[in-house]
């Protein structure tokens, strides 16, 4: 018992990151494979943000949505990635105890208010497609411009919340986070805390989280699929789903993340961190990508952009 009193949270100085559990030799592969997907993310989300900034036609609520989601994506990843990289070539892989509580606080802020962000793009499909006549009227600047502060407001407030529990916690046990960033479970492992309740509490804070994102998306695109499947034409039909197939692309990978993460056993880690990667760096990388793709707006304004620098070349 004396060691759960001298070991609390006061004496951690750092954390030792873990990262991946593979052969040295290895490391140098994984940073060159971190390094190029991150390479794609900067490139990826910071062409969309200029694009959507510089191209007037683009001046719509939806492309206003999809330039917020590029920079929580941006700095979703930044957060985790470049200490990541860092570590593969690092012989102590310390991160201090100040860091680790930013990284985790950072983290959690953008992963919850991209999810509420998600909902929002969601709502906006389905006033698009369900009451096109009042889209301009109902799709305001202000209301946009408030969703997206909501979306912040949500994600700081869990934040904070999930932030302060994780680090009243007691660590009395290794300083070493079975991770390659910090993040609320692998801390749990390090405490000598009672963690019923602060399970209990997270849990209810995931639900209170995740539900009513889920809900709203769901709800929205099962009005938006009744409304698509009246319309007469193939060709309008194809044109309405094609407007929402890449939001739902894009709510796919991370959501299914999430799920596959928290219901995998504490005992099987390295399958945690599968599923971190999906929203560290897969995510990031496919989201600038499906919306560019398979999005003629965007397409179209890339291509004038790449003709205007020629031009001025």
């Amino acid at each position: 018992m004396a060691d759960r009193g001298t070991s609390n949270r006061s004496e951690v100085t750092d954390f030792i990151l873990v990262g991946f559990r593979v052969r040295p030799e290895l490391h140098i592969l994984l940073f060159l494979l971190f390094l190029l997907v991150y390479a794609m993310i900067l490139l990826g989300n910071v062409g969309m943000m200029v694009i959507i900034m510089t191209i007037p036609r683009l001046n719509t609520p939806m492309y206003f949505f999809l330039g917020d989601l590029s920079f929580i994506d941006l700095f979703c990843s930044s957060v985790i990635v470049p200490k990541a990289m860092i570590n593969f070539w690092s012989e102590s892989k310390s991160i201090s105890f100040a860091g680790c509580v930013s990284q985790l606080f950072l983290f959690a802020l953008f992963m919850v208010t991209e999810g509420f962000l998600l909902a929002a793009m969601a709502y906006d499909r389905f006033i698009a497609i369900c009451s096109p006549l009042l889209y301009s009227v109902q799709m305001s600047t202000r209301l946009c411009a408030q969703l997206v502060a909501g979306s912040y407001f949500c994600g700081c407030i869990s934040s904070v919340l999930q932030t302060s529990m994780t680090f009243t916690l007691s660590f009395c046990a290794s300083r070493a986070i079975d991770h390659f960033y910090c993040d609320t479970r692998p801390l749990e492992r390090l405490s000598c805390s009672d963690l019923f309740i602060h399970k209990m509490v997270s849990f209810s804070l995931s639900g209170i989280i995740i539900l009513p994102t889920i809900i709203a998306i769901i709800v929205s695109y099962l009005y938006i699929v009744s409304t698509v499947l009246k319309i007469p034409s193939t060709e309008g039909r194809k044109k309405a789903f094609s407007t929402c197939s890449s939001h739902l692309g894009v709510v796919s990978v991370p959501y299914g993340a999430v799920f596959f993460m928290y219901l995998t056993p504490d005992g099987y880690p390295e399958l945690s961190k599968v599923a971190s990667l999906c929203y560290t760096l897969v995510t990031p990388m496919l989201n600038p990508l499906i919306y560019s793709l398979r999005n003629k707006d965007v397409t179209e304004a890339l291509n004038k952009l790449l003709e205007k620098k020629s031009t001025i070349l």
